[in-house]
């Protein structure tokens, strides 16, 4: 008996030793591994990295970004670069030969530990998981977008785009200054609360309701989060002022959300049913490989990310691209003269109107070349791979800053400039697959992207055959917060005027 103590204890300190040892080795391995790469050109201090480079606020924070994505850019030796977030390592990339390594591979589909802040909100849902889970709720979800059930959705975003133009009009006709971008967002979320679950809050008519508030103000705190490394401990975050109000805004936005989930699985058997297909019917309906369908928690995970990433980002792009044609007048008559001649007097638009307005749509696309609403896109690197000619060990952290990709002058000539004639057929063949993602692209690219293009084709088409837009900012002097979105550091000064 006490031979097999013994034997079990040098069986488990051989073990452990190898284990440590094994660690070890493989610690040093990376640590040359990341020696031979490309570095930031800074000193990186133990345990805060490059940390101390980066400035607190967020304008300066992404003009630091910028700039350093340009001095690699000009670099035409290099295609990426390393830096350290704390003991955190860490390559950002802004060159579409390493994009396209890191984004069509089936390999690297695991987010970077900056997504775990979104738990709390959004659990594992699509846009957080990964493996199996992520595959499955990929396969599930993917044909909610369907073009039978886009059509029942056109019909909603013309019901709330009319009812924000009925809001819009009557603060032109009495000379009030009118905050398009609030107008925009406010309608993006009331269409994207009735297309996910079938239910309106009516945010347009009721800004003040405490689910609007809070979907407003949850983004804020996660992009708090993920800037500041003190609030990165769950625990210690959940005992700060700003813990309790995301605990507070949690139970709003998931008592919302859970209420109609369950409404409509106590209806799901009915006979009757809905004129229109939801978001939520498609997941209530939905059935695993194994036959089984999702409970409540899984269903809710896809109702508030859909809700997250179906408002915000749609509304900036929306509001860029008004931005955008307010400061090129000729653009914006050649835009007003396609939007007269397809839709004519129709107050309704249809889907195959929207898909005429080409455009329209090389405009939506050079906007978001040069404005996108995603700035960044992160990945961890699951296995070791190779870069750029050099070998990035497993488990890298890495950003593509997308921003500055759009603007790389090896594939974008006067990258700065605004021209939509950059995306006519002609013009955009041959072109690289990975130097323009607005949507990110490979396995895990947006699968809601055609229904964000259909709703801001339509709602740019329904302000742009009513209203001329005049931009008062000059390009060159908007500063741009660059965290979840892209977004300019005050409301941009839009001018409505109706057309003549």
């Amino acid at each position: 008996m006490i031979l097999m103590i013994v034997a079990s204890f040098i069986l488990f300190g051989v073990t452990t030793t190898l284990i440590c040892r094994r660690k070890i080795a493989n610690f040093i391995k990376n640590r040359i591994a990341y020696s031979k790469l490309p570095q930031v050109p800074h000193l990186a201090f133990p345990l805060y990295g490059h940390t101390y480079l980066l400035p607190s606020d967020t304008a300066d924070f992404f003009k630091y970004l910028t700039e350093q994505a340009s001095m690699m850019i000009n670099d035409r030796k290099l295609k990426f670069w390393l830096q350290w977030m704390g003991p955190v390592p860490l390559i950002t990339v802004a060159h579409p030969d390493i994009v396209k390594v890191l984004l069509k591979s089936s390999k690297h589909l695991e987010k970077t530990f900056s997504y775990r802040f979104l738990h709390p909100w959004l659990g594992t849902g699509l846009l957080t998981s990964g493996g199996k889970k992520w595959h499955q709720r990929r396969r599930l979800i993917t044909p909610t977008f369907h073009f039978k059930i886009l059509q029942d959705f056109v019909a909603v975003m013309n019901e709330q785009c009319d009812r924000m133009l009925k809001i819009v009009d009557d603060k032109v006709s009495s000379g009030v200054q009118v905050d398009i971008g609030n107008a925009v967002t406010l309608c993006a979320l009331d269409i994207i609360c009735e297309t996910a679950m079938g239910q309106t809050v009516n945010a347009q008519s009721n800004k003040d309701s405490n689910y609007v508030k809070a979907i407003i103000r949850m983004s804020e705190i996660v992009q708090q989060r993920q800037k500041y490394p003190q609030f990165w401990w769950e625990y210690a975050f959940n005992m700060t002022k700003l813990g309790e109000e995301q605990n507070i805004n949690l139970n709003i936005l998931h008592g919302f959300t859970r209420s109609v989930i369950e409404k409509g699985l106590k209806s799901k058997d009915e006979k009757k049913i809905s004129r229109r297909m939801a978001f939520l019917d498609v997941l209530i309906h939905a059935k695993t490989e194994e036959g089984d369908a999702l409970s409540l928690s899984d269903i809710q995970e896809e109702v508030d990310t859909f809700m997250f990433e179906g408002h915000d980002t749609i509304a900036t792009t929306i509001t860029w691209c008004l931005y955008i044609l307010g400061c090129h007048p000729d653009v914006q008559q050649r835009v007003c003269k396609e939007i007269d001649d397809v839709c004519g007097d129709n107050n309704v638009l249809t889907i195959n109107d929207i898909k005429k307005l080409e455009y329209l749509e090389q405009v939506t696309k050079e906007a978001l070349r040069i404005y996108p609403s995603v700035p960044v896109i992160a990945r961890e690197i699951s296995e070791n791979c190779y870069l750029g000619g050099y070998m990035v060990p497993n488990g890298t952290q890495s950003i593509i800053f997308v921003y500055s990709l759009h603007k790389n002058p090896e594939f974008w000539k006067d990258p700065n400039s605004f021209n939509p004639d950059r995306f006519s057929k002609e013009n955009s063949a041959g072109r690289h697959p990975y130097a323009y993602i607005p949507f990110s692209a490979g396995p895990r690219n947006c699968v809601g992207q055609k229904f964000a293009q259909l709703e801001e084709k339509l709602i740019l088409a329904k302000l742009l055959r009513r209203y001329k837009v005049t931009s008062h900012d000059k390009e060159g002097d908007i500063k741009m917060h660059g965290d979840l979105l892209l977004r300019p550091s005050k409301p941009l000064n839009i001018t409505l005027s109706k057309r003549l």
